[in-house]
C-alpha cells in the first residue's frame, strides 16, 4: 500500500476521532507548541458526555478549548508536567494539578507507567515522501509516548517546522490509528522579551567574562538569560557550541552573529542540540528543515552522563528565591506552584561535572509585590511550602546584582556570608540577624 493510500483511509475529521475516548481515560494531548488544536475543539463538544478523563500536557502556549467547558472538573483533570501561566491561572477551577518530574526522566515516566496513554494526540509537521510526521520543535519524550500509546491520532498542520534530529524526532504512518487535517494555525510564539533592565546588565556583566571561547551553553527562560546571550553577541567569543533543553531566539541570533558553530564540542560537533524549542517565528523559521539543529529527546540531551561530556559547558538559569543555606526555589511561590522543576537540576549537576563547566543560578535580589512593597528574594530560609529545585549541595555560582559567589566547598557560614553579600543592602543586616539564631554565622564576620 503506498504511504498517500494509507493516510486517505486514516484520514477522519476530529469530531470523529476524538469519540475513541472514553470515560476514564488517559489522554495526552501534546507537547507545549504542538498541543492539539483542531482535536481540543472537537474534545470540548466530547468532555461533557464523559467523566474522570485523565489528560497530561504541559506548557501550554495557548488556552485550550476543553477548560472552558461547564463543570469542567466533573469532566476532566489537567495534570501539567510543567504549569505556563494558563495553567497557573486554571489551578482555582479545580481540575487543574501538576505532576513533580525531573525533565530528563521523563520518557522513562512513559515506558514504566502503570497509566500509559488510551488516547495520544498531537500536532505534526505533514508527512514526508518516506512516510513520517515530523514532531516539529518537540522531540523531548514524543517517541516515548508514542511507544506505549494504545491509540494514536495525529493532528496535520502544515505551520509545524520540520525539526531534523539525530533520533526519535518522527512517527511513522504506519504506527498511527487517525489522522486528522486542522485549519493550520500559526505556531504560538514566546515573546523574545523587551529591552533589559539595569539587573539583568548587572548579572550578565558578570557572568560573561566567566565564558571562555569554545563553550558549550544552555540557557534557560527569561530576562536574565536573555540579557547574557545579547552580550554575547556583543562580545569577542567565538566557537561557541548549544546543548539546552529548550531553543530560544537567542541562539537563533548568535548564530547569525558568527558566535556559534558547534566546532569544538566533543560530542553532536557543529550540531546545536536541543529538547524542545519555543520562541518567535525567527525561531521557527530558522529550524525548519535546518541541519545544524538537532532536536533529540530528552532523556540524552538532559541527561547529566551527556552534558558532562561536553567540555566548558555554561548553564544559566533563573530562580524565584533561594536562602541562606544555598537552596534554590525555581518553581513556586510558597505552596503555590508557578512552573515546574523541568531540567534545572540535570544542567546544574551536568555542568559542575563537565570538565572547565560552570552553573549560575542568577536572580535580582529583589522583588516588589502589587502592594509596592520591596522583598528580598534571599530568605533566611524557603517559604513554607516552597520547592527545593536544587539541593544547597548541587548550587555552584549564585548571581545577583550586588555580585557572585561559588558556593561549592563552602561551610554553612562561609555561605551565608557570600549569599548575603549578593542581597539588597537594605536587607543584610535582618538577614545577618537571622543566620546567628540559625547558628551559621560566626561573630568575626559581624558587621561593625
Amino acid at each position: 500500500m503506498s504511504y498517500l493510500k494509507e493516510y486517505a483511509d486514516k484520514l477522519t475529521t476530529a469530531d470523529e476521532a476524538v469519540k475513541v475516548v472514553q470515560s476514564g481515560d488517559w489522554v495526552d494531548y501534546g507537547w507545549t507548541s504542538c498541543t492539539v488544536d483542531a482535536l481540543d475543539a472537537a474534545m470540548a463538544k466530547r468532555l461533557p458526555e464523559l467523566t474522570d478523563v485523565k489528560i497530561r500536557g504541559g506548557i501550554l502556549m495557548k488556552k485550550p478549548r476543553i477548560f472552558d467547558i461547564p463543570d469542567a472538573k466533573d469532566h476532566f483533570t489537567w495534570n501539567s508536567w510543567h504549569m505556563s501561566g494558563f495553567e497557573r491561572h486554571a489551578v482555582s477551577q479545580g481540575f487543574m494539578f501538576h505532576s513533580p518530574v525531573r525533565y530528563s526522566e521523563l520518557p522513562r515516566y512513559y515506558r514504566d507507567t502503570p497509566n500509559p496513554p488510551d488516547v495520544l494526540m498531537f500536532q505534526v509537521a505533514p508527512m514526508d515522501k518516506h512516510g513520517y510526521f515530523n514532531f516539529g520543535p518537540n522531540t523531548s519524550h514524543m517517541m516515548a509516548m508514542c511507544e506505549r500509546a494504545k491509540t494514536i491520532i495525529v493532528e496535520v498542520n502544515e505551520s509545524v517546522p520540520r525539526c531534523l534530529g539525530g533520533f526519535c524526532e518522527a512517527i511513522h504512518i504506519s504506527k498511527v490509528d487517525m489522522i486528522v487535517e486542522g485549519e493550520n494555525p500559526a505556531m504560538p510564539e514566546t515573546p523574545a522579551g523587551g529591552e533589559p533592565s539595569d539587573v539583568d546588565l548587572a548579572v550578565a556583566n558578570l557572568i560573561v567574562p566567566e565564558i571562555p571561547n569554545g563553550a558549550c551553553l544552555q540557557l534557560g527562560i527569561g530576562g536574565m538569560p536573555n540579557t547574557v546571550g545579547k552580550m554575547i553577541g556583543e562580545s569577542d567569543l567565538k566557537d561557541l557550541g548549544v546543548h539546552t533543553e529548550m531553543y530560544v531566539d537567542a541562539f537563533v541570533d548568535l548564530t547569525r552573529q558568527g558566535k556559534i558553530n558547534g566546532s569544538k564540542k566533543k560530542i553532536n560537533p557543529y550540531k546545536q542540540t536541543y529538547a524542545f524549542a519555543s520562541g518567535t517565528k525567527k525561531l521557527y523559521d530558522f529550524l525548519d528543515d535546518n541541519p545544524e539543529c538537532m532536536g533529540a529527546p530528552v532523556d540524552y540531551v538532559n541527561d547529566v552522563r551527556t552534558i558532562s561530556q561536553l567540555d566548558n559547558f555554561i548553564s544559566i538559569n533563573n530562580t524565584v528565591d533561594l536562602d541562606l543555606y544555598g537552596q534554590i526555589n525555581a518553581e513556586s511561590a510558597g505552596t503555590k506552584q508557578i512552573s515546574g522543576s523541568g531540567g534545572q537540576l540535570d544542567f546544574v549537576m551536568g555542568a559542575y561535572l563537565s570538565k572547565g563547566g560552570k552553573s549560575f543560578i542568577c536572580c535580582s535580589s529583589t522583588f516588589t509585590d502589587r502592594k509596592g512593597e520591596m522583598h528580598s528574594r534571599i530568605r533566611p530560609t524557603l517559604a513554607n511550602g516552597s520547592i527545593v529545585t536544587d539541593a544547597r549541595a548541587n548550587t555552584q555560582y549564585l548571581v545577583t546584582e550586588y555580585g557572585m559567589v561559588n558556593l561549592k566547598g563552602l561551610s554553612t557560614w562561609e555561605r551565608a556570608e557570600g549569599i548575603i553579600s549578593l542581597a539588597h543592602p537594605d536587607f543584610r543586616e535582618e538577614l545577618i540577624k537571622s543566620a546567628e539564631k540559625m547558628n551559621i554565622w560566626r561573630r568575626t564576620n559581624k558587621e561593625d
